[in-house]
């Protein structure tokens, strides 16, 4: 799921999808401290949530970085919402009381990329707090850098 996302949007910064073994290796470091969630749909998984430290500064262990994939053939049904409700209930029990996202932007939508993750994360409650432009290219073109934030 998550290579369509790598190989054919600007969702992801990353040029090349990761191997099987290095993904799992992605989550037993996440699960080490954070929740990883996956959603799992008649033995397909179509969505999975996870969180990751902002910052190795001990002053920032009380905020944690979120991310979320959803599989193209099951967005919009509610799958993100799921996902992120529990996500947060997670984090919030274990003591995080700040969520940082960052969401890949361009001012007008193409081909690789739409405004739905912002307009995710808008809903979900988050607010935008910063906007750093032209850090990312990927299929030849600058992506900016949107980051929200929401308050547990």
């Amino acid at each position: 799921m998550y290579s369509y996302y790598v190989e054919n949007t600007a969702v992801s910064f990353e040029y090349e999808a990761p191997t099987a073994d290095e993904f799992v290796m992605r989550i037993k470091r996440t699960t080490e401290k954070y929740p990883y969630l996956v959603c799992v749909d008649d033995g397909k998984v179509v969505g999975y949530a996870y969180a990751g430290a902002y910052s190795t500064r001990q002053a920032y262990d009380w905020t944690a970085t979120t991310s979320i994939y959803v599989d193209k053939e099951y967005r919009r049904k509610g799958i993100g919402t799921l996902l992120y409700n529990e996500l947060e209930k997670r984090l919030k029990e274990q003591g995080i009381v700040n969520l940082l996202a960052g969401v890949a932007s361009c001012e007008d939508e193409d081909e690789y990329l739409t405004h739905d993750s912002s307009k995710f994360h808008l809903s979900k409650g988050y607010t935008q707090v910063a906007h750093m432009k032209a850090v990312g290219k990927k299929f030849n073109r600058w992506y900016d850098l949107l980051w929200y934030q929401k308050r547990l």
